[in-house]
């Protein structure tokens, strides 16, 4: 097969990004894009491990990037050839099967320029079998291990498994997901087998911000990749009890994402008095006042500082100043909205980390506090407090439950817990 005759088949142009300033399009006859298809080409090959090679048949679009190096993406047709994959030819050694007997697909992927090294940083295939989709038949074998379709929904609970046991049994500092099902098939037993071999990538959430993937970790364009090979047992109740997996990371080290304008995991400041805040301190004051020795409650003065975090649910980190109040604990359950602050009192820079996981109705609040010399603040009003009152009961470990009031809705005590009036709502 002649080269050149390949490289005239390419039939149009990746129509220009404009998001990207140093972007251009580029002619898929372009030499420097040929050696970069020939190197998504080999490594597609070379990740097959039985059956025959696949061979160029056209490129069809294709754009470079100027960033932090020059980057090509472009989309090519393939066939299958007549070299199986341990023969030890490349793909240009080969010739395309018969029509008939020939799988087809088609591939995405953005490749590095490097001096003279082309690096895969991105791939996608879709392969389509010579004859036509994978569709489900009847086999005479019942028992016996058949594929399936990459596509089916039956996969959905063993891929969402495979990637959580990848995610936890890793040293790798960032989470992955899933990128594409390579191969997948079953067996019928007292229950079923799977066996499913598949490719992920790195996203941009790492261990120490999320606990597990979230729709926002997105996947890296020069992260690390991998691919995996598991097998899973699912009883009949559709439970997974065994699960055994063997993954293979290929880093690729010599890329440097380009800078991004938003970071989805990094603290963002908001406002001292913005209502979302509310909650997070009510609980801290609480936890404050939990664990306090001191004789009487303490009520937030004013809040310095204040950042949200996305992580497993939401992270506030602020500091705030707490002051010394007329209610004893010995003559009050709890801190109420009438306590003054002492005119001569106790005073307390504080800084809180909660973290607020709504899915489980959970909150984690932290506090540690200082003493701060009277004479360093500014007076307030008499009852002066960003937010009414607060009440605390301990329900475990970090846990803190609290009952906010509305603003001046009572003069006295509010009712207790379980009272026909009581408008406010816990939160566990």
């Amino acid at each position: 097969m002649k080269l050149i005759a390949i490289l005239f088949l390419c039939s149009r142009l990746l129509p220009s990004l404009t998001q990207e300033p140093f972007s251009t399009d580029i002619d898929c006859n372009n030499e420097e894009v040929f050696k970069a298809v020939n190197a998504a080409l080999k490594k597609y090959n070379g990740q097959n491990q039985s059956g025959n090679q696949f061979v160029l048949y056209r490129i069809t679009q294709v754009i470079k990037t100027e960033s932090s190096g020059t980057f090509y993406s472009f989309k090519y047709e393939i066939k299958e050839g007549d070299c199986p994959v341990q023969s030890g030819k490349t793909w240009q050694d080969c010739d395309y099967k018969e029509a008939s007997e020939a799988a087809t697909g088609e591939c995405t992927a953005t490749v590095k320029g490097k001096d003279t090294k082309f690096i895969v940083a991105t791939q996608t295939c879709q392969i389509t079998p010579a004859e036509g989709p994978v569709v489900m038949k009847e086999y005479t074998c019942v028992g016996c291990d058949h594929p399936i379709s990459t596509d089916s929904p039956d996969l959905e609970p063993v891929l969402r498994h495979a990637i959580e046991y990848f995610n936890n049994n890793t040293e790798h500092p960032y989470l992955f997901a899933l990128q594409e099902v390579k191969k997948a098939h079953r067996q019928v037993v007292a229950g079923w087998n799977y066996g499913i071999t598949y490719s992920i990538v790195q996203t941009n959430c790492s261990k120490e911000n999320f606990l597990f993937l979230t729709p926002d970790c997105k996947s890296l364009l020069n992260g690390d990749s991998g691919e995996c090979r598991g097998t899973a047992y699912m009883d009949p109740q559709l439970r997974i009890t065994s699960f055994t997996q063997n993954c293979d990371l290929h880093p690729e080290a010599e890329f440097v994402p380009p800078p991004t304008k938003i970071c989805a995991g990094c603290p963002k400041e908001i406002a001292v008095d913005s209502p979302e805040l509310e909650e997070a301190l009510n609980h801290s004051i609480a936890k404050l006042n939990a664990e306090s020795n001191e004789p009487f409650y303490f009520k937030i003065d004013s809040v310095k500082n204040a950042t949200v975090q996305v992580v497993a649910g939401r992270k506030f980190s602020f500091t705030f100043i707490a002051r010394e109040t007329t209610c004893s604990k010995e003559s009050n359950e709890e801190l109420i909205s009438s306590c003054e602050t002492k005119e001569a009192g106790k005073v307390l820079e504080c800084n809180a980390d909660v973290h607020v996981v709504p899915w489980e109705e959970k909150i984690y609040p932290t506090v540690n506090c200082q003493p701060l010399a009277m004479d360093s603040l500014r007076k307030r009003p008499p009852g002066f407090s960003p937010f009414r009152s607060v009440s605390w009961k301990p329900v475990g470990t970090g846990e803190v439950t609290t009952r906010q009031l509305r603003p001046c809705e009572y003069k006295g005590r509010p009712p207790k817990a379980g009272a026909e009036s009581t408008p406010e709502s816990e939160v566990s």
